[in-house]
């Protein structure tokens, strides 16, 4: 049987908002430059390795404003200035947490919006024991923690329904 074919990963649509963290992958794109052009995942302390610019801080930075970076760095390289285009093709960094009582507690990938039942069900639901009264999702707010109050009871049954937020990057969902 031969092998499938391997297919290049497509750039992922960013969602509205998003900022480059760590663990992302990215595709740095010079036009008519192959041979500067890389794919590179930001490492834990935000930076990234590219040839020519070596160490290019790129985490908190929209692709928009990294692209502007690299850019404005590499011109001393160029005669040109030279066309940049920032692909992101893994969004690894917009996690969220849940701990407790459900089936597969961890950290989750936040592709897509998801509020703290769609993070509960995704974690396999609420275990035999679960205090379902007593959820809280932490969250930090201009660097001071914020405590958001779920009750699983009451919104299964339709009720006090505003309380399932959507989660944010770096939230964790307690379950007791």
């Amino acid at each position: 049987m031969k092998p499938a074919p391997v297919v290049p990963a497509q750039p992922v649509p960013p969602p509205p908002g998003y900022v480059i963290g760590p663990d992302d992958v990215l595709q740095i794109l010079y036009w008519r430059e192959k041979e500067v052009s890389a794919e590179v995942t930001v490492r834990p302390d935000g930076m990234i390795s590219l040839p020519l610019l070596n160490e290019v801080k790129a985490a908190g930075l929209t692709p928009e404003q990294l692209r502007d970076a690299i850019t404005e760095a590499a011109k001393k390289f160029f005669q040109e200035d030279p066309s940049v285009t920032v692909n992101i093709k893994a969004i690894n960094s917009r996690k969220v947490f849940i701990t407790g009582s459900v089936a597969r507690p961890g950290p989750y990938l936040l592709s897509a919006p998801t509020t703290v039942l769609q993070l509960i069900a995704t974690a396999g639901g609420l275990t035999e024991f679960a205090n379902q009264k007593k959820i809280s999702v932490m969250r930090t707010e201009n660097g001071k923690p914020v405590r958001f109050v779920f009750n699983y009871k009451d919104v299964a049954n339709g009720k006090n329904l505003k309380q399932n937020i959507e989660l944010k990057p770096g939230d964790t969902v307690i379950v007791p």
